[in-house]
């Protein structure tokens, strides 16, 4: 990092970013923004994959409650057409889950990463940082 106003890095008084625009402090700071949104889904997409699975497994507890009641035509119909299901085709929940996390969340996170390695070496909430500074400043006066 170098201690040059004029370097995308931190300068030398801790001012991360302190070269940038204010243009490209703004799309850094949509880019986190994005990364945390993914962040967000990747959570209900892993509540979905748990919640598809206590599903299923309460379908399995009917489909051995039916069998023992003698119902084994609706026993049936859960083995065969409900429990070997996926959520999406053939896709059970966990392939969801892990297709998101290789791809859309993977491949955003290392553009979000590597956009902030080429503008500011690697520092993170550059616009935030900027706002703390101007409202600590303010509260200094």
């Amino acid at each position: 990092m170098s201690d040059s106003d004029d370097s995308p890095g931190t300068d030398a008084n801790g001012s991360p970013g302190a070269g940038l625009s204010d243009e490209e402090v703004s799309a850094l700071h949509e880019a986190e923004l994005g990364i945390e949104w993914l962040h967000r889904a990747h959570g209900h997409l892993v509540e979905f994959h748990h919640a598809t699975g206590h599903a299923m497994d309460h379908l399995a507890d009917a489909e051995q409650r039916l069998r023992d009641a003698g119902h084994d035509g609706l026993a049936d119909r859960l083995r065969d057409d409900l429990l070997p299901r996926g959520v999406v085709g053939d896709t059970w929940s966990y392939g969801v889950l892990e297709a998101f996390q290789d791809g859309p969340l993977d491949d955003a996170t290392t553009f979000e990463r590597e956009a902030r390695e080429d503008l500011v070496d690697g520092e993170r909430h550059v616009a935030e940082r900027r706002q703390e500074r101007e409202w600590k400043g303010r509260s200094e006066k």
